[in-house]
C-alpha cells in the first residue's frame, strides 16, 4: 500500500512550505540571528568564513591605507622617521599587524606609535568591531551547536498506536522511552489530531487542529521519563474518535502529532 505523504514526519520535520507571503526576505533579514541559527550548517560555516575573511581584507587594508597616506610606505627603513605603525612595509605586513592586534598575540615587532592619531582611532574602531563580530558570529554558532534537535534521537517513540481495552475502557495508547541516562526536566506530552472537516456554516477548513487528551486534567501528562511509558488517550464521548467504527478508522483521512517537551538536563 503507497504510504501517504505525512503532515509532520518521524522525525520531526514539518512538510509545510510558505509562499506568496509579500517580504519574506526582509522579514527574515529583520531578525538576522534567528535566520543564521536557523540555516544548514554549511551555510552557517561559509557565512563564519566570509564574514571574518572580509572584515579581515577591510581592516587591513585600512592600516594600509593609513600607512600609504602618511608616506610611511616609502621610507621604510628611515630611522629619525617616525611611521604611525612600525614595520609596516607594504599590505601583508599591514595585514599581519591587523591579524597581531585583532587576535592579541602581540609579537612586538609592529606596533602602534604616539604619533599617529588617526592609527589610534583606529585602533579603537577595530577592537570595537571585532567584539561585535565575534559576540554575533560565536553566539550563533554556539547556540546552534548546543541546540537539542540530536538530543531528539535519542528519545523514542513506539512505530504503531493501538486501541485497546485499559482498565475496562477503550483506550488508544503509544509508548514513549528515554534512551540516555540523563533525564527530561518538566517533561511533557501533548497530542494533536489534524484532519480536514467542514462547519455547520459550510466553511471547509483542511488542516483543523484538535487537542487529545492524554491526562490534562489528571496530570498524566506530566512525564517521569527514567523508564519507557504508556502514554493513554480515552475513547469517551469527549474524544474524536468515539464515533468512529474499526472499519471507518482505517478509511478515515487524518494525523496524530504527539509533541513531546522538556529541558536537557546536561545544556538547559
Amino acid at each position: 500500500r503507497r504510504e501517504r505523504q505525512r503532515f509532520v514526519d518521524k522525525n520531526g520535520r514539518c512538510n509545510v512550505q510558505h509562499g506568496n507571503l509579500g517580504g519574506e526576505s526582509s522579514r527574515y533579514l529583520s531578525d538576522l540571528f534567528t535566520t543564521l541559527v536557523d540555516l544548514k550548517w554549511r551555510w552557517n560555516l561559509l557565512i563564519f568564513l566570509l564574514t571574518y575573511t572580509v572584515a579581515w581584507l577591510v581592516m587591513a587594508s585600512m592600516w594600509w591605507g593609513i600607512a600609504y597616506l602618511r608616506g610611511d610606505l616609502h621610507r621604510p627603513h628611515d630611522d629619525a622617521y617616525s611611521p604611525c605603525v612600525a614595520n609596516v612595509y607594504n599590505f601583508p605586513s599591514a595585514f599581519l599587524f591587523f591579524i597581531e592586534t585583532e587576535a592579541t598575540i602581540g609579537y612586538g615587532h609592529r606596533y602602534i606609535t604616539e604619533r599617529c592619531p588617526e592609527g589610534i582611532v583606529l585602533f579603537l574602531f577595530q577592537s570595537l568591531l571585532g567584539s561585535i563580530v565575534d559576540a554575533f558570529l560565536i553566539g550563533c554558532m554556539f547556540i546552534k551547536m548546543s541546540q537539542p534537535k540530536k538530543r531528539a534521537e535519542t528519545l523514542m517513540f513506539s512505530r504503531a498506536a493501538v486501541i485497546s481495552q485499559r482498565d475496562g475502557k477503550l483506550c488508544l495508547m503509544f509508548r514513549v522511552g528515554n534512551l540516555r541516562n540523563s533525564h527530561m526536566v518538566s517533561a511533557q506530552i501533548r497530542c494533536k489530531l489534524i484532519k480536514s472537516r467542514q462547519t455547520p456554516e459550510g466553511e471547509f477548513l483542511p488542516l483543523d487542529q484538535c487537542e487529545l487528551d492524554v491526562g490534562f486534567g489528571t496530570g498524566a501528562d506530566q512525564l517521569f521519563l527514567v523508564s519507557p511509558l504508556t502514554i493513554c488517550h480515552e475513547i469517551n464521548s469527549k474524544s474524536p474518535f468515539f464515533c468512529l467504527s474499526q472499519r471507518s478508522l482505517r478509511s478515515e483521512q487524518f494525523e496524530i502529532v504527539v509533541i513531546l517537551e522538556g529541558i536537557v538536563e546536561t545544556t538547559g
